[in-house]
């Protein structure tokens, strides 16, 4: 009995010393699981911002070249609007002032006039940039305003729109009236019929009106300083009736101006 007693005692605590090892064992392995799930907690956040550093330059190097190439764009269009407006400014100005030549309604000097279409030289560079300018002012004007100018924005009614102003500037030296003062009130009919029916809006109108006054004021200032003249001044240096000249050719070469910035998405106005 006493051997069995020994040999029974000496197992179990060989068990136990076989059983102590083990539990060491798994709890050292569940001490690493636990210390690599906290490292790969703590390390996935500096992952994902590492991830987005290196996503936003790309995105910033790609939205810096989209904005790049609209803008050059824009530029391009810009030019080429400019130069469309500048022509069509100083065909015009050379077929409308040769009209007003042949009827003697404007005098050049005799050294002047032998030059292209019967015209000074500095007739056509002057009315190309200003329709140039006053082509480009209309689409930015509308912008600014939050107003876009919606009516009648065909090809076709632009070029009615220059067929009127024509005929308008063709009456002023055709039609012959008792005095200027009828002559006058019949083209300022005329020149408001004119944006009553291509154009409509207030914007065209003021500037219609702003650009009348301002080259009404340059025209007096080039005749007073005897640049060219006028036959039968009634207006101080000049014509009662040019200001609604002047008036009709703002409307119309904002009409042009307006349809080729249709080619141009109109940025949205915030009030």
């Amino acid at each position: 009995m006493p051997r069995l007693e020994s040999c029974a005692w000496s197992c179990s605590c060989t068990a136990r010393g076989r059983h102590k090892p083990q539990l060491g064992e798994a709890a050292a392995g569940l001490a690493a699981k636990v210390g690599e799930m906290l490292s790969s907690s703590v390390a996935s956040p500096s992952l994902t911002l590492a991830g987005a550093g290196a996503r936003g330059p790309s995105t910033s190097s790609a939205t810096s070249s989209t904005s790049t190439s609209s803008t050059l764009n824009l530029s391009q269009h810009l030019v080429q609007r400019s130069v469309v407006l500048f022509v069509v400014g100083a065909f015009m100005a050379l077929v409308l002032n040769l009209l007003q030549i042949q009827r003697n309604v404007t005098l050049f000097p005799d050294e002047v006039i032998s030059t292209l279409f019967s015209s000074a030289w500095w007739v056509p560079p002057c009315c190309g940039t200003a329709a140039a300018v006053v082509g480009l002012l209309y689409p930015c004007i509308d912008s600014h305003l939050g107003e876009p100018h919606k009516f009648k924005r065909e090809w076709a009614s632009v070029m009615r729109c220059i067929a009127v102003f024509v005929g308008i500037n063709h009456a002023s030296a055709k039609l012959d009236f008792a005095n200027n003062v009828q002559l006058s009130l019949t083209l300022a009919a005329l020149s408001l019929g004119l944006w009553w029916t291509f154009d409509r809006s207030r914007s065209g109108l003021g500037l219609g009106i702003t650009i009348a006054f301002v080259a009404t004021l340059i025209t007096q200032f080039l005749v007073y300083n005897g640049v060219y003249q006028y036959t039968s001044p009634d207006f101080l240096y000049i014509r009662s009736w040019l200001p609604c000249i002047f008036f009709s050719g703002g409307v119309t070469v904002g009409n042009i101006g307006r349809q080729l910035a249709m080619g141009i998405p109109e940025k949205p106005h915030n009030d």
